[in-house]
């Protein structure tokens, strides 16, 4: 069989690449992870039960403002870093933004009180347990995204882990946020942060050894 034999039969059973096929699976992962997420808050942690008053806290809207800001900009990076020769870097960069915006209003809560007053702003009542629920809920998103990467084409692998690490912590800081007692912003600036970085390392150490191609 000569060259042009070879290309003609692998040529023979090709077919057009959908139209924002990527993209699609990365929605349908998003909507996995957060169905499972959900389904994983509920029954573990639970909702909590003060609506009528946490509703008009600012700081309750600022923990979804935090996680929501980063999964969009998350994926929006992921989707970059899924297509070989695309640049992500930055895209990669706007994500300082929503951690500086949530560390300049923790320093302004911690400016305002007393300095005996801001350790138990900082650790609240749940430090010790807050970054790992955070990190439980974020290990539905986490698979899904890997799968989504999987389907892809990504060619720097230990970085699209920590970008699916990373989005999948959103996703659940946006879940735990329906359960977190905490309302502090110094707490959420450290622990929320912390939350999120667990399953960004994570990734970053399953991504060479799963998405391999």
């Amino acid at each position: 069989m000569n060259t042009d034999e070879l290309i003609h039969l692998l040529a023979a059973d090709a077919h057009p690449v959908p139209a924002h096929g990527v993209e699609r699976r990365f929605v349908l992962a998003v909507a996995l992870g957060l169905a499972g997420a959900a389904a994983l808050m509920l029954s573990v942690f639970g909702l909590r039960h003060d609506w009528a008053v946490v509703v008009a806290l600012p700081m309750f809207w600022g923990k979804f403002a935090l996680g929501g800001s980063l999964a969009a900009l998350g994926l929006s990076a992921l989707l970059r870093l899924a297509r070989p020769g695309m640049p992500w870097q930055r895209a990669a960069l706007w994500l300082a933004l929503p951690p500086a915006a949530m560390w300049l209003l923790a320093g302004l809560a911690l400016a305002s009180v007393l300095p005996a007053e801001r350790l138990p702003l900082l650790l609240g009542s749940t430090w010790r347990s807050c970054p790992f629920n955070i990190t439980l809920l974020s290990l539905p998103s986490l698979a899904a995204l890997l799968w989504a990467l999987r389907g892809a084409a990504p060619t720097r692998l230990a970085w699209s882990g920590a970008g699916a690490g990373l989005l999948a912590g959103a996703l659940g800081v946006l879940v735990y946020a329906l359960h977190c007692p905490e309302m502090a912003a110094p707490f959420v600036a450290l622990w929320y942060l912390a939350g999120m970085a667990l399953p960004t390392a994570l990734g970053a150490l399953l991504g060479p050894r799963l998405l391999r191609w």
